[in-house]
């Protein structure tokens, strides 16, 4: 039996920073930012989206009454969830409408959540075929003004419904994982922005592509030349190719090229996003799906996830007949024709904005935010949302 992507959903949310403006802006020379890191444009989370809305607004234009009654497991990897105690998952299960004998979790684990909410859910499948999993990916990525990270930030989110007979693509059951404790990167509980050591972090990446690829290639007999693509985690998009590059001398120049290639498409989304954490690897594959029309059914594309702290893993799945059917092309097209360019100093602002902390209740204009699915207010240290759909 198959089990895998049957959908993919994506939302980011409608305004951004155009990252020259940035530079300029911090006494950056813009190359840095465009051509030393690889991105054009950030994403930026007005205070009526959360990780929850932005998850809610991914899944919302995928699911049809059929899935939503299927589904009896919802998986949310985050590391910005909104509550230390209630999962994000039970907010969205409520917000969609979901079948209500279901299971409704939150995972995490730096950015590997969603992965291993992917693996979690195909193991459900495994035992009750009719099910189907929403796997949610979602992020808000804060370093904060005038940081080193500040241009490595992002928001956005990824759903995908696992099913088994995959209408998109079929999870091979080979995979490798590995496990360290690396202090690369981590956010305690009284802060709302991340710390990082952003040198130990990249070199911590590249050793943990290095060993899971190593093992994975000595477990499955398979190589770079059984492989149409390889897509990354990307908390910023010259970061897979820092990985891949160095070990692509152990295959033929013509398969060099196609991965590299295929690389620089599957980078498309994201350097128009940012970093958004659990999605950032699964808005890659999207954009190599959506932006490559000439990828062939039965191809194999690799993924290889990263969550700082530090758990690596890489692992597979060959794309279906017709698959293209099955993605929302046109919609995340006009998705990001709609975004709204903001001014740093307008991002500055809506960065600083905070809810209250004190159980004050503070309602929040909606009107402006275009999404379905918004943050409407906090009453009594509840947050309250909304589903315009609904009335």
């Amino acid at each position: 039996m198959k089990i895998g992507i049957d959908k993919i959903g994506f939302y980011a949310p409608h305004l951004y920073v155009d990252m020259i403006e940035l530079a300029e802006k911090r006494g950056v020379d813009p190359d840095k930012f465009t051509i030393g890191i690889g991105q054009d444009k950030m994403a930026v989370a007005p205070i009526t989206q959360d990780a929850v809305t932005m998850a809610a607004n991914a899944a919302s234009d995928i699911l049809d009454d059929a899935d939503k009654q299927a589904i009896d497991f919802v998986i949310f990897g985050t590391e910005t969830g909104v509550d230390s105690s209630k999962s994000a998952a039970v907010y969205v299960h409520e917000l969609l409408g979901l079948n209500p004998y279901a299971r409704a979790i939150e995972v995490k684990q730096a950015c590997y959540g969603a992965t291993a909410g992917i693996q979690m859910a195909k193991a459900h499948i495994a035992m009750n075929t009719d099910s189907k999993v929403l796997v949610l990916g979602s992020d808000i990525a804060r370093y904060g003004l005038h940081t080193s990270g500040e241009a490595t930030q992002g928001a956005g989110a990824v759903a995908l419904l696992i099913s088994a007979d995959p209408h998109i693509m079929a999870l091979e059951d080979q995979s490798v994982y590995f496990t360290a404790d690396v202090m690369d990167f981590w956010r305690p509980v009284y802060s709302d922005k991340a710390f990082a050591d952003g040198k130990l972090s990249n070199e911590q990446y590249i050793a943990f592509f290095s060993k899971v690829w190593e093992q994975y290639k000595a477990k499955s007999g398979l190589g770079f030349e059984d492989f149409e693509a390889m897509t990354f985690h990307l908390p910023y998009t010259k970061m897979g190719k820092k990985a891949l590059n160095p070990v692509l001398d152990e295959t033929t120049e013509d398969v060099q090229e196609r991965l590299k290639s295929n690389y620089q498409i599957s980078t498309g989304y994201n350097r128009n996003v940012g970093n958004i954490y659990t999605g950032s690897l699964y808005l890659s594959l999207l954009s190599l799906l959506e932006q490559k029309d000439d990828l062939q059914a039965s191809a194999r594309i690799g993924m290889f996830s990263y969550g700082s702290g530090a758990v690596g893993e890489f692992f597979t799945g060959i794309l279906q007949n017709d698959y293209r059917n099955y993605l929302c092309i046109k919609q995340h097209s006009a998705l990001f024709a709609s975004r709204r360019e903001v001014t740093v100093e307008e991002y500055e602002a809506i960065f600083e904005e905070t809810l209250p902390t004190d159980g004050a209740r503070v309602e929040l204009d909606v009107k402006n935010d275009p999404a379905e699915i918004c943050l409407a207010g906090v009453t009594a240290h509840k947050r309250q949302y909304v589903n315009k759909s609904n009335g």
